[in-house]
């Protein structure tokens, strides 16, 4: 028996319930009931009976492993192609795992494998048992497989956009550790302001998109310029990539680094640091009211400087000045309140205090102040503040492409293109991903465990795009669905068990019209049965 939909040109479908039957050589068709007048839950009921998907079910349904959460994101996986460059072998799988729990869960590979005893990792990834033993090989086999592995996502994703970059985008950060047993990690300029932590430094690669090409790991006392020849070497060498221009910020692209870029072929954009810039004002190469101009381009030594000013950073930067003067008046006014009710204060030791203060907040160049008996004066230079303020939201940029292949604009534009680097960054340290703390020692691991993060990005970046393009983001309607809200919908798919003579039947429960809107925006298409592993457990010690 089955159900049939009979379309009806000015009325609703006629619903029949029929059957078919052989009748010598041939197949006939009888009409058992109608079932127009059925409400439609009862009708899909009765269609989903007749299919078979509730034979042998007795008993009450119990809730079972998570599947949806793993099932999603490994076609996502699939979708920015990580799965295919991976492979099928086990320690491929093992890394898939890694790259879906840091979205997912993030932690340590023993928090990893509870996760997953939760998860349906043995039905959707195919893996067997498995514990934190066999994903620390997993970070030893991606350490080894790293270089192999952009080089083919970078093919990817240069036959995806038809072409390569000709623009690359390159920065450095930070992360540090709280032990003190890496083997990568050392003191250095903590970039999270995390004093007296060791640290390692992170490089990054990307497309002028955005879209994360490499990624290395240095001990924590390289300095940023110093990275950038392994970055140069792996555009040449592993990418391929004959003509490029790099786009770095004022301290990652210095002579040096200019003279390697060159050497190889490449161009470059940069930025000029505040000193280097009011050199060239003393030296009268530059007059301060080109910044006047919306952007002003000047030559200099076969090098363009693209001079311009950020009006709504010189507004912000005058308030935040303004705000600390405040604050010193305040500071001033309370401790002179305080040494006068206090004949045995320290006057001095306020003094000292406040021009600690002043020099931690760069108001030393023309703030000054003095002790006059046990009161704190302080006096204002106006000249020297007006000076301090001259480059306020005013930036040089130094490149040596020529006018013919990018305009000022444009060359404008690309360096602002940085922030989405920093964006990555933020992303892997502080927000989704979650890159800290590192609970691994050995540098490979340490390395591959920065790898995993990175292939992550890939495939958050690919989920924030396909439902940003279908619900927008919270920046347009306070509503839209985030990557985490579509994660915490998406593990309400869980397995349905019930027993029948003493087997365990596993059924699959249908999406509801949130989680179906979700799937249609990540375009997937979610299974109408489990596709049950007989690997049923991930941790070998409960095995």
């Amino acid at each position: 028996m089955y159900i049939a939909r009979v379309p009806n040109r000015k009325s609703k479908p006629t619903i029949l319930l029929r059957e078919s039957y052989r009748e010598g050589s041939k197949v006939r068709t009888r009409t058992l009931a109608n079932l127009t007048s059925w409400a439609p839950e009862r009708v899909e009921a009765l269609d989903r009976a007749l299919k078979g998907e509730f034979d042998n079910c007795s008993g009450d349904m119990i809730s079972g492993a998570i599947f949806g959460v793993l099932f999603a994101l490994k076609q996502l996986a699939d979708q920015v192609g990580i799965t295919q460059v991976l492979g099928s072998a086990r320690e491929s799988q093992l890394a898939l795992f890694l790259i879906l729990a840091r979205i997912a869960h993030g932690g340590s590979r023993l928090s990893a494998v509870r996760w997953a005893d939760q998860h349906a990792a043995g039905d959707v990834l195919g893996l067997s048992t498995f514990d934190e033993d066999d994903l620390y090989e997993a970070l030893d086999w991606l350490a080894n497989q790293q270089e192999e592995i952009e080089r083919a996502l970078y093919r990817a994703y240069v036959e995806r956009e038809g072409k390569p970059p000709m623009l690359v985008l390159y920065d450095v950060t930070s992360s540090y550790f709280e032990g003190e047993c890496n083997e990568l990690g050392r003191y250095g300029y903590n970039r999270d302001g995390k004093r007296g932590k060791l640290q390692i430094v992170i490089g990054m690669l990307t497309a002028d998109d955005g879209e994360p090409l490499a990624v290395r790991v240095f001990e924590g006392n390289t300095a940023d310029p110093s990275t950038l020849a392994s970055q140069i070497t792996m555009l040449k060498a592993s990418f391929g990539i004959d003509e490029v221009v790099m786009v770095g910020d004022r301290g990652m692209i210095k002579a040096k680094g200019k003279d390697a870029l060159a050497a190889e072929g490449f161009r470059y954009i940069s930025a000029l640091t505040d000193a280097q810039v009011r050199t060239l004002l003393k030296q009268g190469v530059l007059q301060p009211d080109l910044f006047d101009q919306h952007l002003c381009e000047v030559a200099l030594d076969n090098k363009r400087l693209i001079l311009r000013r950020n009006d709504a950073v010189r507004i912000r930067e005058t308030r935040r000045r303004a705000d600390k003067l405040a604050q010193l008046q305040q500071k001033i006014a309370e401790r002179n309140r305080f040494v006068e009710q206090s004949p045995r204060a320290n006057a001095q030791k306020g003094l000292s205090a406040l021009q600690q203060w002043l020099k931690r907040h760069k108001l030393t160049q023309f703030v000054t102040l003095t002790l006059n008996e046990r009161s704190i004066d302080c006096s204002i230079n106006e000249a020297a503040q007006a000076e301090d303020a001259l480059l306020d939201g005013c930036y040089i940029l130094e490149t040596d492409v020529p006018a013919a292949l990018m305009a000022a604009k444009t060359v404008d534009e690309r360096y602002r293109d940085l922030q989405k680097v920093e964006r990555n960054f933020r992303t892997i340290k502080t927000t989704f991903l979650e890159i800290r703390p590192i609970f691994v020692r050995k540098a490979n691991r340490t390395k591959a465990h920065v790898f995993v993060a990175m292939l992550a990005l890939k495939i958050t970046r690919h989920f924030e795009a396909c439902l940003r393009a279908v619900f927008a983001t919270t920046d347009n309607d306070p509503h839209a669905i985030t990557t985490d809200d579509a994660l915490v919908a998406l593990g309400r798919l869980t397995y349905l068990y019930q027993t029948h003579h003493g087997k365990r039947i596993v059924h699959l429960p249908r999406p509801d019209e949130h989680q179906a809107n979700i799937l249609r925006a990540l375009g997937i298409t979610f299974p109408t049965k489990p596709k049950i592993s007989k690997r049923t457990k991930i941790n070998k010690h409960t095995a």
